[in-house]
């Protein structure tokens, strides 16, 4: 497609003549950005190589092997019907081309998962960087744009989290590309048309399907977009209505197909997380844990940079909705990071606007002809704020990344490869529940036991019994096993386990670096490897 010579795209069909003009100040080309973030992000992706959260896992991977290769563990919740199969069908369909390929090797199924993220994380990268483009009006808004986005690649949290393959990570790009079709989310001289608004909504409506939490954002922009529309009874019985419907009733047949009966999983969902407090079994945290430690990590060195632009930019609206997901989100008693992560972009928006706003005062003072001191000074602070950002959130993002938390990673990875040399028989996981990958790592067919962790009340779960006594727990475990070939464990317990591992003829073979401080209850600093003595 032919360029403008400014490097904006060829008009399109549903943007205004308000929001041409605004794209016209943008230094790059959509597709420029695009290619310039999707390289970062599959670099991103190949450098992660630690654990983090078990979902990434258990309930987007370890789901798509289940339903592409006839072979996975389905958690608890899959039994409830409190998921959709709309996320694990994704990488479903890219695993079943791997194999049709035939590249559906060890190393691949570990880095290719997220690297398909990557393409959809550079794509929520892109339209930050044009929702930051069309929000704000001249002036600053010429800096803002390339400042935001070097927020987002910038910092630690959105590197170490993007390109993971949590429903998250794909509910927050369709959060950033939902928001960039919104009217009610633009300013009054950047309003787009109802069609572009139909993309809006159809995009809040995946990302409701995909995490039905999704819907406190857009319950947020929707009553907004209510009160400030001319249109509103074309806006619901039109738009809304039908659109939700056609949505709803795709991921309610695919559900159907999948789980055998019907299943209304936004429903189920609801009672379980919201009505019967089922989340709390996992944790949970004081009201003020998002605005005290939660997103104040999250933000990290952006913190301050984001509460300056929230001000000086005064555009309400969208820091409202940052506000409003973290009050909502608060009264739930579990807490995560990457609940929040959709919002994560847009305080970051706000951070770069900060930024931006020492590089506008330095090119005023320039174009005014001032003294050289006054320009020199708000270069320097503008070149300092780069220079700390960088010092501050490279080391983490690398650290988190590449180093904490890798050691169930780097057992896995090294019992797959085992697997293909047939020297692995059967996995026992004498650990927490979750605590690696699973088949859609290893990916070989073997008998393969975890410890249970299926929320219930009164009785401690399989894997809360270990954690209290894991000797006993061993002991009367070994009376009913069907002898494993390898036992996987953390240092932690192998403290206690040791005598028990060698009276059943069990020996070191690997020993895996794990975390450097403690993560749950015990520092866990290696994950060790034992086998069979004759194997």
């Amino acid at each position: 497609m032919r360029q403008r010579k400014n490097g904006s795209s060829l008009k399109h069909p549903n943007l205004s003549e308000a929001e041409e003009k605004s794209l016209k100040k943008s230094p790059y080309s959509s597709n420029h950005v695009f290619a310039t973030c999707l390289g970062f992000r599959m670099l991103n992706a190949l450098l992660i190589q630690t654990y983090f959260n078990p979902d990434e896992h258990w309930q987007a991977l370890e789901v798509a092997h289940r339903i592409a290769f006839g072979y996975g563990h389905l958690t608890w919740e899959w039994e409830e019907g409190i998921r959709s199969y709309l996320h694990p069908m994704m990488f479903a369909h890219f695993y079943k081309l791997l194999a049709l390929l035939g590249l559906d090797t060890p190393w691949v199924m570990i880095k290719a998962p997220r690297l398909l993220q990557s393409i959809f994380a550079a794509a929520g990268d892109l339209y930050l960087y044009k929702l930051s483009l069309v929000l704000f009006g001249d002036g600053v808004a010429k800096w803002a744009v390339s400042f935001a986005l070097f927020s987002q690649l910038a910092n630690w949290f959105m590197f170490f989290c993007f390109s993971r393959t949590f429903s998250n990570s794909l509910e927050t790009v369709l959060t950033l590309v939902g928001l960039y079709y919104w009217p009610s989310m633009r300013s009054s001289s950047n309003k787009v048309s109802s069609a572009s608004r139909k993309w809006g909504v159809t995009l809040a409506a995946l990302a409701c399907a995909i995490r039905p939490t999704s819907a406190i954002i857009w319950v947020y922009v929707g009553l907004l977009e209510l009160y400030l529309t001319h249109e509103r009874l074309r806006f619901i019985f039109l738009e809304l209505i039908p659109i939700g419907s056609v949505v709803l009733g795709i991921m309610c047949l695919l559900d159907r197909l999948m789980y055998g009966s019907w299943v209304l999983v936004p429903l189920n969902f609801l009672k379980f997380n919201f009505l019967s407090s089922g989340g709390d079994y996992y944790g949970t945290h004081k009201w003020h844990w998002y605005f005290t430690q939660g997103f104040t990590v999250m933000l990290f060195s952006f913190l301050p940079f984001c509460v300056d632009g929230i001000i000086k930019s005064k555009y309400w609206k969208l820091s409202g909705l940052v506000l409003w997901v973290l009050g909502l989100y608060s009264i739930l008693g579990h807490k995560e990071f990457r609940f929040v992560l959709p919002v994560l972009p847009i305080s970051l928006i706000f951070a770069g606007y900060s930024l931006a706003s020492l590089e506008e005062r330095s090119y005023k003072n320039d174009e005014r002809k001032r003294s050289s001191c006054i320009c020199n000074k708000w270069s320097s602070r503008k070149h300092f704020a780069i220079f700390f950002l960088l010092a501050s959130n490279i080391p983490m993002a690398l650290y988190m990344s590449l180093v904490h938390q890798r050691g169930t990673e780097d057992a896995m990875n090294y019992l797959s490869k085992e697997a293909a040399k047939e020297k692995v028989k059967s996995i026992l996981f004498l650990m927490p529940c979750h605590a690696t990958p699973y088949y859609s790592t290893l990916h070989y067919n073997l008998p393969m036991r975890f410890l249970d962790c299926t929320p219930s009340k009164g009785t401690p779960a399989e894997s809360d019994r270990f954690m209290m006594d894991p000797v006993s727990f061993a002991e009367d475990f070994a009376k009913h096993w069907s002898h494993p070939s390898h036992i996987v464990l953390f240092d932690s317990e192998e403290r206690h386990l040791k005598d028990f591992l060698v009276s059943h003829s069990f020996r070191e073979v690997r020993r895996f670096f794990h975390a450097h401080f403690k993560v749950d209850r015990d520092l866990q600093a290696s994950v060790v490897v034992y086998a069979m003595t004759d194997t």
